[in-house]
């Protein structure tokens, strides 16, 4: 059975294909296009799908979108309009009526199918509720048997929350809270109004509230019930998409993200502490409805991972697992286990990796390599020749095997640095992603070293909980300790990712320290990485010393040879390209 999933409609756009029960491909239009967040229709994630398949988009079983038919969306926000949910405006009147026939006519991406996929036509062809792809896409891929879903985003079709009851390959709608009173809402008005970006920049606030002080009342624009939580839709949404208007009023003027200040950073601690608050509270209600202590999150506001980090120490949950495509990316994948479910049975596996997108053989590496006239080494063992390097001070771009699916580079498309020193972070912000100064940056620690270093940590192979670095260890990672003590972890298994293991125990072998800096290898403002050229432009365009790409290795000083390296010629075994 092959099954193609797609996201196409606010943002993110992606595709995912399932064969035999299976994910084996998935991937987010921007990083072809090179276009963060790529609203497009997602053709060329679909074409590198299919390619990877072996397949021609004719010999589909079925093809998925991860949200509803045409006109549903529309048709709920004028809804909401007319029965003064959101604030009085002849926008939403004029905006709504105006989409509902164009949906209707393009049929929420089947009419882009068509056009760049002609053969589509014919193909069985379904629309599936966005929130159930979010909890479809969560609960399948985590392994439990009965689980507590909840879906938390901006919006669906209709829906801002979500609580499912999961339970022996099948989902129950317990509870839903319709949009406009959504936490995601409120979440990202609050974003937008301390200058960052809606929709990209949400944990640019999370990691601003480590700096303040959750002083600030906001309980007139969200209230914490015994049940969930209510949004003060007609200030947070506004009298049209994105305004700002009457929390402008209230807190001041949009703010320039160079100059903030101490209260700005009390206003960000204060949206953190109220969104902890609210989720919680949505937790503890759904515990009630299903009895389940392990939970299943999915949605863009669920990769808030403080507040991950929160649930799982409270004691509320047994287990946690957070879909580490929580946004709309992944719902590519939740409508294509929909889609198989009609067909036969859903698929549901615990998911191993989420290294989905596309890799690249040494030979191509190379070639990329010859082709731009770069001088390089093939090296032998090149985590042994990385992890050398890092013990050295160097900054390294690491570009291995498939590309990881979801916003988190995990050890294939990543830059990574020595976590032992502190100027590490600013030199990685400053130099190489040409950023705010504030930002943390994540570890990525051997998974049976990781209770050493970070408290309660086991498991956390996705960078999608936050933990409390142990204050013992903190001193010995200050470049990836955060000023609040906290750290969102990945833990690296050696049976999941076997050469990235490798590096870090090398570099735990020289240095004493299971851990590496690990960021996205990506600049400020551009999609990580996909392929070589890609890993090369951004090379060049950046801080970076080394890129380490498959056996190759690439300095950015031109006299450096493996040689200069107080490591044995053995281990390197290096020759010129």
């Amino acid at each position: 059975m092959n099954v193609l999933g797609i996201n196409h409609y606010a943002h993110e756009s992606s595709a995912a294909l399932i064969q035999e029960g299976r994910v084996t491909f998935a991937a987010s239009e921007e990083r072809f296009s090179r276009i963060k967040k790529d609203v497009a229709f997602p053709r060329r994630a679909i074409q590198a799908a299919l390619d990877h398949g072996r397949l021609r988009i004719e010999e589909l079983d079925a093809i998925a979108f991860g949200w509803n038919r045409g006109g549903s969306t529309p048709l709920h926000t004028l809804g909401s309009a007319l029965r003064g949910q959101l604030a009085w405006s002849p926008y939403w009147l004029a905006d709504s009526t105006a989409a509902i026939p164009r949906e209707l006519y393009r049929g929420n991406g089947r009419d882009a199918l068509h056009w760049h996929f002609p053969r589509s036509q014919g193909q069985r062809i379904l629309h599936v509720d966005h929130h159930l792809a979010h909890a479809l896409s969560a609960f399948c891929l985590s392994g439990y048997e009965e689980a507590l879903v909840l879906v938390v985003d901006g919006r669906g079709a209709r829906q801002a929350t979500s609580l499912y009851h999961g339970r022996q390959g099948r989902l129950r709608l317990v509870r839903s809270i319709d949009w406009p009173n959504s936490l995601g809402a409120f979440y990202e008005a609050f974003t937008d109004l301390l200058g960052f970006e809606r929709h990209n920049d949400e944990w640019k606030v999370m990691g601003l509230a480590a700096y303040g002080r959750p002083n600030v009342d906001l309980g007139d624009l969200l209230r914490v019930t015994s049940d969930g939580y209510r949004v003060a839709s007609r200030a947070i949404v506004g009298r049209r998409w994105a305004d700002l208007g009457a929390i402008e009023r209230r807190f001041g003027p949009r703010r320039d993200p160079e100059r903030l200040d101490q209260p700005d950073r009390d206003l960000a601690a204060s949206v953190q502490a109220s969104t902890e608050a609210a989720l919680e509270a949505l937790v503890r209600s759904g515990i009630r409805a299903t009895g389940c202590r392990r939970l299943c999150l999915a949605g863009g506001v669920t990769l808030n991972s403080k507040a991950n980090g929160r649930l799982l120490a409270s004691g509320l949950v047994d287990e946690l697992f957070v879909q580490p495509a929580a946004t709309d990316d992944g719902t590519a994948v939740g409508a294509a286990i929909a889609a198989c479910g009609t067909l036969g049975a859903l698929p549901a596996y615990p998911l191993a990796d989420v290294y989905l997108g596309p890799g690249f053989e040494q030979a191509e590496v190379e070639s990329v390599i010859r082709a731009y006239k770069l001088r390089a080494f093939r090296v032998a063992e090149p985590e042994r020749l990385a992890a050398a390097l890092l013990a050295q001070g160097a900054i390294v771009g690491w570009f291995q095997g498939r590309m990881e699916f979801g916003p988190r580079a995990l050890g294939n498309r990543s830059i990574l640095a020595d976590p032992r020193r502190p100027e590490m972070k600013d030199r990685v912000n400053e130099c190489v992603k040409f950023r705010e100064g504030w930002r943390p940056f994540a570890p990525s620690c051997l998974a049976e070293a990781a209770g050493d270093y970070f408290e309660g940590c086991v498991q956390a192979p996705y960078m999608t909980v936050t933990f409390d670095v142990r204050p013992a260890r903190a001193a010995e990672i200050p470049a990836v300790t955060h000023v609040d003590g906290t750290a969102r972890v990945q833990t690296v298994d050696r049976t999941v990712n076997p050469r990235y293991w490798r590096l870090i125990h090398e570099f735990a072998r020289l240095t004493g320290v299971p851990v590496v800096m690990n960021t996205s290898f990506n600049l400020r403002g551009e999609p990580i990485v996909c392929t070589p050229k890609d890993a090369i432009r951004t090379f060049y365009s950046s801080g970076l010393d080394f890129l380490v790409m498959e056996e190759s290795v690439i300095a950015k000083d031109a006299t450096w040879d493996p040689g200069q390296l107080e490591t044995p010629e053995a281990l390197l075994s290096a020759r010129s390209l």
